[in-house]
């Protein structure tokens, strides 16, 4: 097992990250947010299999467990599932302390985790994060949160959790197109902090694509321990924990103008593969950094199979026009964060919109 624990100045947590350890979620939850009752919610996609044996984890603690299943999908994480959220834990008479849990992915976790936050004010909140994505960076560091139609995220809220468990067993029943989109989110964390663990995916792409147990655990807790060092730096991004945000602009954009997930369009982490490509284009016009930054990054993305180009986005315009509704703009300008090196980034608000348009168009595809 390892173990990461979180110190903020008014929360403390842990995050527990080994094989199989749903069957120790109750003992666990226990120690973090006692309850006689807690709710358990999941996505269809868990709720047979993860989800149910978090169920029985912690009945067996002593838990009386209201079991409640949100469809899947980056579409139902909408203001409409935190209604229905909110409606049954009123019929339920869900008090203060009672303990929300999510078991699923970053949809599930930032949708009841937003959830947890504004009923009755804030109950206490667990996470379980079933795929790769949530585990290295939705489950960590308290952004919960939705998505309106003119955007992703736009409505939220900085809500730490009271514990997050991680069990990478349940990476074994992921599709492998699930497993990719998560390693985009570790690709991320090593470019904006860590060369040597970029170093590290290149040299292990294959033992991480065919699941060994022990280099999952290693690929977890070394992105865990990048994310919660930002966080613990900057909670509520008031400078560096920006730096998490290196080619989310660009796939926010991709995002909300194709669909949030629906049909073909873009999954979270294949937008991200894209709008890292596309931001350190940028970069290397810019002069920020050298061309064989972005030469290694689409190499990895390409040697994990993520997308660096493609050929169905939508007109430029209608993407920057995006990208200016994201969080991140100030004073009318796009801030970006590109890199400047392996392991570091800047945040920049200078780039015009013709360089980011020029940007867009390195991942169009010819």
């Amino acid at each position: 097992m390892a173990v990461i624990e979180i110190k903020l100045p008014h929360h403390r947590y842990e995050v527990r990250i080994e094989p199989g350890a749903i069957a120790s979620l109750g003992n666990w939850a226990k120690d973090a947010a006692p309850h006689k009752r807690a709710a358990l919610i999941s996505d269809q996609a868990v709720a047979d299999t993860h989800a149910t044996a978090a169920a029985q984890s912690l009945a067996q603690a002593g838990y009386d467990v209201l079991t409640h299943t949100i469809p899947s999908g980056e579409s139902h994480k909408n203001l409409d599932t935190v209604r229905a959220l909110y409606d049954l834990l009123v019929g339920a008479r869900f008090e203060r302390k009672s303990p929300v849990i999510a078991v699923g992915g970053g949809v599930v976790g930032d949708t009841v985790g937003f959830a947890a936050s504004t009923y009755l004010r804030g109950v206490p909140f667990i996470q379980c994060p079933t795929t790769l994505l949530a585990m290295v960076d939705a489950s960590v560091g308290g952004k919960v949160g939705v998505n309106l139609p003119q955007g992703k995220n736009l409505i939220g809220s900085f809500y730490q959790p009271n514990l997050v468990v991680a069990d990478t067993n349940t990476l074994n029943t992921l599709p492998p197109r699930e497993l990719k989109c998560g390693l985009a989110e570790c690709v991320k964390h090593a470019v904006i902090r860590d060369a040597d663990l970029f170093d590290w995916i290149e040299q292990h792409t294959a033992a991480i694509t065919d699941q060994d147990a022990q280099t999952l655990v290693e690929l977890v807790s070394r992105n865990v321990a990048i994310k919660a060092a930002v966080v613990v730096a900057d909670e509520k991004e008031a400078g560096e924990r920006a730096h998490l945000n290196f080619g989310h602009t660009f796939a926010h954009a991709i995002e909300a103008t194709t669909g949030y997930g629906t049909g073909e369009s873009y999954h979270h982490g294949e937008a991200v593969s894209l709008g890292m490509v596309a931001a350190t284009s940028l970069a290397v016009e810019v002069g920020r950094c050298d061309a064989t930054v972005l030469d290694r990054l689409k190499q990895l993305l390409d040697r994990i199979g993520l997308p660096t180009r493609a050929d169905n986005l939508p007109p430029t315009q209608q993407l920057i026009d995006s990208m200016l509704i994201d969080k991140k703009v100030a004073d009318g300008r796009l801030r970006l964060v590109l890199p400047d090196r392996l392991g570091e980034v800047s945040i920049v608000s200078g780039a015009s919109h013709e360089q980011i348009a020029r940007a867009w168009g390195t991942v169009r595809q010819a």
